[in-house]
C-alpha cells in the first residue's frame, strides 16, 4: 500500500461511535494521515482500547470516550473532552448510528424514539456543541445512508427515515456554518460489510442483487471518503450528500 501523506497533521478529530466498523475504520485513517482522534464509544471496551492501543503503538495520538449517543448530555461531554485532552477540536465526525429493523405493525414507538435519538439528535446535539469551537477551515462530516433515499426492503422504513432527516439537516447546518468557513457535507454508504450488516445476514443476497458492482463496501471505502472531505481539498464542499454505494442508486 502507498504510504499516505500526512494531511492532518496538527488537526483534531472527533468520530462518535468510533470502536468499531466504519467508525474504526475512519478513526484509523485519520490518525494514519496524522491526526490526533478521539471517538466514543457505547458498550465496546476492549475494541476501543485495542484501537487506542495500536494508534499509540504507531505513533499516533488517541483518545477512547465512553459515551451512549442516546443521551444528549454524553454527546456534549465527549465534545468537551475531546478539546481538554487535545486543546482544540478540527474535525467532527458524526458516525454514531444503530439500525433496527421492522415493519410499522411491529415496530415498537419506543424502538422508533431510541433510533431517532442516536441517528438524527446525537448528529444535532454534537454539531450544536462543536459549534463554539470550529473556525475556518474545519469540518463536520455525517455517515448518513443510502436507505435515506432508497429504502430496498419491508421493515425499514423508519431507518430510512432517520437517514432522510440527516441528509436536510445537514444541508441546513451548511448554512449555519458557512459564515466562519466551516464545511458540513453527509456521506451515505451503500451496504457496507460490517457487524451492523454481517455478510451472512438473511437479507444480503437480496440486497448485492441490488448492487451493480455485485458487492458489500468496505469500511476502508468509506473512511477514505470520509479523509477526502476532512481534507483542504474539499474546501469548496459543503452541503453535500455524497453517496458510495457501489451503484445501488444508480
Amino acid at each position: 500500500m502507498t504510504p499516505l501523506t500526512k494531511r492532518f497533521t496538527g488537526k483534531i478529530a472527533l468520530v462518535t461511535g468510533g470502536s468499531r466498523g466504519i467508525g474504526a475504520a475512519i478513526v484509523r485513517r485519520l490518525a494514519e494521515e496524522g491526526a490526533a482522534v478521539a471517538f466514543t464509544y457505547s458498550a465496546s471496551t476492549a475494541n476501543a482500547e485495542s484501537l487506542v492501543d495500536k494508534i499509540r503503538g504507531e505513533g499516533g495520538s488517541a483518545l477512547a470516550i465512553k459515551a451512549d449517543s442516546k443521551v444528549a448530555l454524553e454527546v456534549e461531554q465527549a465534545v468537551i473532552k475531546t478539546i481538554e485532552h487535545f486543546g482544540a477540536l478540527n474535525i467532527l465526525i458524526n458516525n454514531a448510528g444503530v439500525l433496527g429493523l421492522g415493519t410499522v405493525d411491529e415496530f415498537s414507538v419506543e424502538a422508533f424514539d431510541e433510533m431517532y435519538a442516536v441517528n438524527v439528535r446525537a448528529t444535532y446535539v454534537a454539531a450544536k456543541a462543536a459549534s463554539r469551537f470550529l473556525k475556518q477551515g474545519d469540518r463536520i462530516i455525517t455517515i448518513g445512508s443510502v436507505s435515506g433515499q432508497r429504502t430496498g426492503l419491508a421493515g425499514a422504513s423508519a431507518y430510512s427515515m432517520t437517514k432522510a432527516a440527516i441528509g436536510g439537516m445537514i444541508r441546513g447546518l451548511a448554512h449555519d456554518f458557512a459564515a466562519r468557513g466551516v464545511t458540513v457535507n453527509n456521506i451515505q454508504p451503500g451496504p457496507i460489510a460490517t457487524d451492523m450488516n454481517p455478510a451472512d445476514a438473511p437479507y444480503i443476497d437480496h440486497v448485492i442483487g441490488l448492487i451493480p458492482l455485485g458487492r458489500l463496501g468496505t469500511a476502508e471505502e468509506i473512511a477514505s471518503l470520509a479523509a477526502y472531505l476532512a481534507s483542504a481539498e474539499a474546501s469548496f464542499v459543503t452541503g453535500a450528500s455524497l453517496t458510495a454505494d457501489g451503484g445501488f442508486l444508480a
